[in-house]
């Protein structure tokens, strides 16, 4: 397995053209050694730039990309958005992975944020589909107060049906003046509050 020497602090950036062969590098690790995605695309590269209308971001840590997520609008197969409580509008998280040599650093957490908050952003809610049996990414998302809407099914090709958890990201959190924050940031208070 792959070493990450570590020199700098990752960072999460969107996501550019340049960015696509590294993505599918890493896509490849995650395949490999997880599953994910579970049907292999003819054409990676592609798959991971699909999504109109949406927004990807990556993790660079010391120049390297390594990790993915994307943002987008609800598709007809995706069962998260349809389970959310009347409010915001559903923005939906797909195309999560982040390197195995990488992990252990919070970069998934720190990927999941930031698709969270530009769901805020734009006055949505993040929400996601992900495999029942995926018990590494569904511990992810209930450590980071991801909440469970139910279990459903997707249909991912004739006669192919996918048992999946249906997740929303933390409410909203107003802790101080300024943007709204997802759950998952501890507020700091700046003075003492009354008891």
């Amino acid at each position: 397995m792959r070493e990450i020497t570590i020199a700098s602090e990752p960072r999460v950036r969107p996501r550019e053209d340049d960015d696509l062969g590294a993505c599918v590098a890493v896509l490849a690790a995650v395949h490999a050694k997880d599953g994910y995605p579970t049907n292999w695309p003819a054409d990676p590269a592609r798959w991971l730039a699909a999504g109109a209308g949406g927004t990807a971001w990556v993790a660079q840590w010391d120049g390297r990309v390594v990790g993915h997520v994307m943002l987008g609008p609800p598709g007809a197969g995706d069962v998260a958005p349809s389970l959310v409580a009347a409010g915001p509008e559903a923005a939906v998280v797909g195309r999560l992975f982040v390197d195995p040599a990488a992990r252990g650093h919070r970069i998934g957490a720190m990927l999941l944020d930031r698709a969270a908050q530009e769901a805020y952003r734009k006055a949505a809610r993040a929400v996601l589909d992900v495999v029942a049996t995926d018990t590494a990414a569904v511990a992810l998302y209930e450590r980071l107060g991801w909440e469970f809407l139910a279990t459903g099914q997707q249909e991912w090709g004739p006669g192919e049906l996918v048992d999946v958890r249906c997740y929303a990201a933390p409410p909203v959190r107003r802790c101080r003046p300024g943007p709204p924050m997802p759950a998952p940031h501890r507020c700091t208070p700046t003075s003492k509050e009354p008891s």
